[in-house]
């Protein structure tokens, strides 16, 4: 779709009012019926049919053989999604990806479809199509051709594994990178630095050949350096001159890397891919980075038992269902959900009794409680981890990697719901004290929060991106969310006693303001890094903020006030285009989404209370558009991370807008309305 600029303010509003109560009720139910039995909320995170894609070539590598009715339900996911042209795409409203459409016509091959297939006829043509075809694919898909022997390693950027055995003081080290590149980097580089490589058979591999890398139509091969930057439609971030000089370097150490040398560093990269599968139980910090893992470990000659075992916890990720099959998740996002979800319970508390919202409460915040990590990780110098305990993971603890702001929130909820709900207990000191710690090691020293670590390397290293397919992935950085959520929980956790512990937060919290106030944008938005985009990232600033104490007069407050009444729609909702993710900008969708109408509400009702012109307009717009079973219909994909991959979190249509209309009703409830 195309991203237009801001539209005016909304029209006068004509015809019978809806009625909020009645609408947040309906939606509170919808809610309700959500929830799981252990007490969390999670719908899945959509993102492509890429993990699932490599899934498939990851069993066949390990000689796993799939069920019929799995390859069934996997085959119906890729009759789901694939578009129009015949492709699939980078996110659900990308058109087609030479990457994933290559890997979809690989893995649905390997699936046992005959070439003349509907859906690999179709793909096939359509990569034909594409200049250079699967030889302009990024790095990353190069890797996974040359794995199954479609491609020639020497045409692939170099990965060397020597790089894991430079000094941890040099600022070029691995160890400073962020952490989901690092751990898909240094499997990649073992496989990289064996030549690993799987013999798909004959006559699969001829026909792959000849559908993807057709001689025919495209000549021989080019040289391999010529392979190398040859980049398609998917390199939005293709390297620069000296990244260029470096791989050609790389790439004459690599005719003849010393023998000691490679085998010390293969063994570096073997001992980082083992512990990671160790700490997180096999999980991988996320199933991009655990199948790389079964690779390496299924290349490295490891027990066959360990592979299986590994290759059955990639299924912590799967998602099914009759409508669109069988399919594999980026994340798991149980604790995420479940803290809004929580937050919305507690947005409109009346003095009427609701057993089944308390009842869910109360599962809520005992999960919550049981989900916060309690002791770090074995061993953690050997991946450079940070320290783990007093965090929250975005989904459960199983894997082990806990979030600034998934630790925030998850604090947060379980203060405001032992504060204002008598059943609910109010949270461990200790257990307190120890997600404070956690919080503050995450801070940067721009008074920012960083996500699973504080900041560890320049952002000059963003230079030396090698993925071509992403960006802002090289190092971590301060976040406008995080940071917003850090604010909301430390200053609830600033109460707790004990004189160098309050003032070790107050500090923070005034360093954490500083940032926010010193990033706003001149329109007075605020940049987001994990959410589209800019409404997402002034929601979360304006909480932090507020929750710092700033007033709503604050003058940055009524500027992000103002640019929230600018670019809500004639309508009365708000929409947000992801293209303004890339293009740095806020980009206003062709239509208005109510999970971006939400997320304006929450601010501006922080800001200018529930009885501005913006705000009833908005409220209208939620209620007038909300199904009969409570439920909104969100049609534009509403997270991104790596800067360019988009997401679609299934949940946020139903706990966001139920969110701002229950703090729309509390607000009118409150002292300055009776």
């Amino acid at each position: 779709m195309r991203a237009t600029e801001p539209t005016p303010g909304p029209a006068p509003a004509t015809g019978p009012a809806p009625d909020p109560d009645r609408a947040h009720r309906r939606a509170l139910d919808h809610l309700l019926s959500l929830q799981e039995p252990e007490g969390c909320w999670e719908g899945e995170m959509v993102w492509n049919t890429m993990l699932l894609s490599q899934y498939v070539v990851v069993c066949r590598v390990v000689g796993h053989e799939l069920p019929q009715e799995t390859r069934a339900a996997m085959t119906r996911h890729y009759r789901a999604t694939v578009t129009p042209e015949g492709g699939w795409g980078l996110h659900p409203e990308s058109g087609p990806s030479p990457y994933c459409t290559v890997l979809a016509h690989l893995a649905l091959r390997l699936l046992g479809h005959p070439r003349d297939e509907v859906l690999c006829a179709r793909s096939a043509a359509w990569l034909r199509d594409r200049p250079a075809a699967a030889r302009a694919l990024p790095t990353w898909g190069k890797l996974w051709l040359a794995v199954v022997g479609l491609h020639d390693y020497r045409a692939v950027n170099p990965l060397p594994p020597e790089l894991f055995l430079l000094p941890r003081r040099l600022p070029v080290h691995p160890d400073r990178l962020y952490c989901h590149t690092r751990t898909i980097y240094q499997a990649m580089a073992h496989l990289y630095g064996t030549r690993f490589h799987h013999d798909l058979g004959h006559p699969l591999t001829e026909e792959l050949r000849h559908d993807l890398l057709d001689t025919e139509q495209l000549g021989p091969p080019p040289p391999p350096r010529t392979q190398r930057r040859q980049l398609g439609t998917d390199a939005v971030v293709p390297p620069g001159r000296t990244l260029r000089a470096a791989f050609d370097i790389l790439a004459l150490y690599e005719r003849r890397p010393p023998r000691r040398t490679r085998a010390r560093a293969l063994a570096r990269c073997l001992e980082r891919v083992t512990h990671e599968q160790h700490t997180t139980h096999d999980l991988g910090l996320s199933p991009v980075s655990s199948l790389l893992n079964i690779l390496v470990l299924h290349a490295s000659g490891a027990d066959p038992k360990a592979v299986d075992r590994a290759l059955a916890a990639v299924d912590h990720w799967r998602w099914e269902d009759t409508e669109r099959g069988l399919r594999y998740a980026g994340a798991r996002s149980q604790t995420w959900d479940t803290v809004f979800a929580v937050e919305t319970l507690l947005a409109r508390r009346t003095t009427a009794p609701d057993a089944a919202a308390d009842a869910a409460l109360r599962r809520a915040c005992a999960y919550l409680n049981d989900a916060q990590i309690t002791d770090n990780v074995p061993c953690p110098k050997t991946t450079a981890r940070a320290p783990a305990a007093g965090g929250w993971c975005f989904s459960d603890p199983g894997h082990r990697w806990p979030v600034s702001d998934c630790t925030a929130e998850a604090a947060a909820a379980l203060l405001h719901a032992a504060a204002h709900h008598p059943d609910v207990p109010v949270p461990d000191t200790r257990r307190l004290r120890q997600a404070t710690a956690f919080l503050l090691h995450r801070q940067n020293r721009d008074g920012g929060f960083g996500s699973y670590e504080p900041r560890r390397g320049s952002r000059l290293l963003e230079a030396a991106n090698p993925s071509e397919m992403f960006s802002r992935c090289m190092v971590e950085d301060s976040y406008t969310e995080c940071t917003g959520s850090a604010l909301v929980a430390l200053a609830e956790l600033r109460r707790l006693h004990g004189r160098a512990h309050r003032e070790a937060v107050a500090r923070s919290v005034r360093r954490a303001a500083r940032f926010l106030l010193r990033t706003q944008c001149r329109d007075g938005s605020w940049r987001a890094a994990w959410g589209v985009n800019r409404i997402y990232g002034t929601l979360f600033a304006v909480r932090g903020l507020r929750a710092a104490g700033a007033p709503p007069a604050h003058p940055q407050l009524v500027r992000a006030a103002h640019w929230l009444h600018t670019v809500q729609r004639a309508d009365g909702g708000w929409g947000e285009h992801h293209r303004g993710c890339t293009e740095d900008r806020y980009a206003e969708h062709p239509d208005s989404q109510p999970v971006s109408t939400a997320w304006a509400l929450l601010a501006l009702l922080q800001l200018t209370g529930p009885e501005t012109e913006s705000v009833r307009a908005g409220v209208r717009w939620l209620c007038e558009r909300q199904a009969p079973d409570g439920s909104w219909r969100q049609e534009a994909v509403t997270g991104v991370f790596f800067g360019t991959a988009m997401l679609d979190y299934r949940r946020y249509a139903d706990y966001f807008p139920c969110w701002a209309l229950g703090a729309h009703l509390a607000a009118l409830d409150g002292p300055a309305h009776r």
